[in-house]
């Protein structure tokens, strides 16, 4: 058995990738140090299929295979089915990036010789190079990724590189024709949602607040979220009269990446977008309710993380633990952070 300890040669690598828009975004930071590592490695990635225009947009990545099942399922066949295809590709090394039991399935059916990943759901035998995770070292999710790409004996916490999303000048003029616009500088994109919970979004009036002042001072505000963010959008856009463009709902997640890196400035929640737009390298201003700023930060020089650091957060909580459900709007990590102070980091 290949020692997981030996020194690297360029060669084919199989990534077993997050189920989530922020953390496909930090991936590329482990294939990015792959690649440092290893110019002429080979880097797949397995990962669901709405995820490849995120992988089609990282240089560092060869080809991108679609997991045949959905987050949850188990789908034991269908795993060995795959795995047993993927044979043929002679990868020599796969590393796991989810800490599930079943998610490091496909690479031991593909008799893939060197398997990493942390231990998670007590993964010996299915991992033959399994890590420890220390979660008091590695206190981030981008560290613990490109951690995972280095030798058992590196020193920790590594360095990371920043993800950088590339983009095409074709594509955004694409997106352009598709909706009719007319680009001009002073861009403000907001992401208002946030798919885990109420207790990451700050309060649409807010949004709305904002959006109205900028709209005033002849900017463009583009919203920006999937159909489950359509209500919140639309009370913004209804509170501004429906001067904001509202792509909520409307674009893939490909188009949505193409039009937000046409934005100068983005607001947005603790949320998938927000790492989007900082691998897009814009301006960014976080707001962070009930999760973690030092965990999952936009990795992005400009980007400001605003976080009132109360008593009771994070709580890492869906819906705020200390009123009713339906009440939510009195979460005060998020309504103590008042619109003027935003406005103010955004500038003229």
């Amino acid at each position: 058995m290949k020692n997981p300890d030996a020194p690297e040669v360029p060669s084919r690598i199989l990534v077993v990738g997050p189920s989530w828009v922020g953390d496909m975004v930090m991936a590329q930071s482990l294939f990015i140090t792959l690649k440092n590592s290893q110019p002429d490695c080979h880097i797949d990635v397995l990962a669901p299929a709405w995820t490849f225009s995120l992988l089609a947009r990282m240089p560092q990545v060869a080809k991108a295979i679609a997991m045949p099942l959905t987050h949850g399922q188990f789908g034991l066949i269908d795993r060995m089915s795959l795995g047993k295809r993927l044979r043929s590709e002679n990868y020599g090394k796969a590393i796991v990036l989810p800490n599930s039991w079943k998610s490091a399935l496909i690479p031991f059916f593909a008799d893939i010789p060197v398997r990493t990943g942390y231990i998670g759901e007590y993964r010996w035998g299915l991992l033959n190079d399994v890590r420890k995770l220390d979660k008091t070292v590695l206190t981030m999710t981008v560290q613990r990724f490109v951690a995972l790409g280095l030798p058992q004996n590196a020193a920790l916490p590594p360095e990371f590189p920043i993800p950088a999303i590339a983009i095409r000048q074709d594509r955004q003029q694409a997106v352009i024709d598709k909706f009719r616009l007319k680009p001009a500088p002073g861009i403000l994109a907001l992401c208002p949602g946030a798919e885990y919970g109420p207790a990451k979004r700050w309060p649409a009036r807010y949004y709305a607040e904002i959006a109205q002042k900028k709209i005033e001072q002849g900017e463009q505000v583009w919203l920006f979220g999937s159909d489950k963010d359509k209500e919140i959008a639309e009370q913004i856009n209804n509170q501004t009269a429906g001067r904001c463009n509202d792509f909520t709902g409307r674009t893939s997640l490909a188009e949505a990446v193409d039009l937000m890196s046409l934005a100068d400035t983005v607001v947005t929640n603790d949320s998938g977008l927000m790492h989007v737009a900082a691998a897009l390298d814009k301006k960014i201003i976080a707001l962070y309710g009930s999760s973690d700023p030092g965990f999952t930060p936009p990795l992005n020089a400009k980007a400001q993380v605003i976080s009132l650091n109360l008593a009771c957060a994070p709580c890492f909580k869906r819906e705020c633990p200390l009123y009713p459900t339906g009440h939510n709007a009195n979460t005060r990590c998020l309504t103590e952070i008042k619109p003027d102070w935003i406005l103010d980091l955004i500038g003229n």
